[in-house]
């Protein structure tokens, strides 16, 4: 095997890493317009008021908190996971992330919306890659065929 052979699994955690960075940050672009007002939210205002939506079971006076605790911690996330930066702890605050958006989704419009829209699917990608990612792309010495 040469250095220069394809490495399947390389790029499928960098392919992951970067699709879901890049989906935190284009949720954080549209609450500040980045996307223009015809798209989405468009205005942190009208992501604000999404928020209060999602989490119709919090108490009124918790909603602009979360809406920016989700967009600092989506903003971080989505820089730590396109840099590549503390991979597997980046990698589970963002399943972790998603699945609490998820169920909250799920609480207040019903299990369609959040399968609709992939949250599982992307907090469940977001796991694999923290499995996958141990520092380095490649497998530990101790990995082998049989426990794939």
């Amino acid at each position: 095997m040469s250095a220069r052979e394809f490495n399947a699994e390389e790029w499928a955690i960098r392919y992951a890493r970067i699709a879901l960075g890049a989906a935190f940050l284009s949720g954080i672009a549209d609450r500040f317009g980045l996307w223009g007002k015809t798209i989405g939210d468009g205005d942190f205002a009208h992501f604000v008021q999404y928020t209060a939506q999602v989490n119709s079971f919090m108490p009124a006076f918790t909603i602009p908190f979360l809406a920016w605790a989700a967009t600092v911690a989506e903003l971080v996330l989505g820089i730590a996971l396109i840099s590549g930066v503390w991979l597997r702890w980046v990698a589970l605050a963002s399943a972790l992330l998603l699945v609490l958006f998820g169920t909250a989704m799920a609480i207040s419009f019903g299990l369609k919306s959040p399968l609709d829209y992939s949250v599982f699917s992307a907090s469940a990608a977001a796991v694999l890659l923290a499995l996958r990612s141990s520092g380095s792309s490649s497998p530990s010495p101790h990995h082998s065929q049989e426990t794939s």
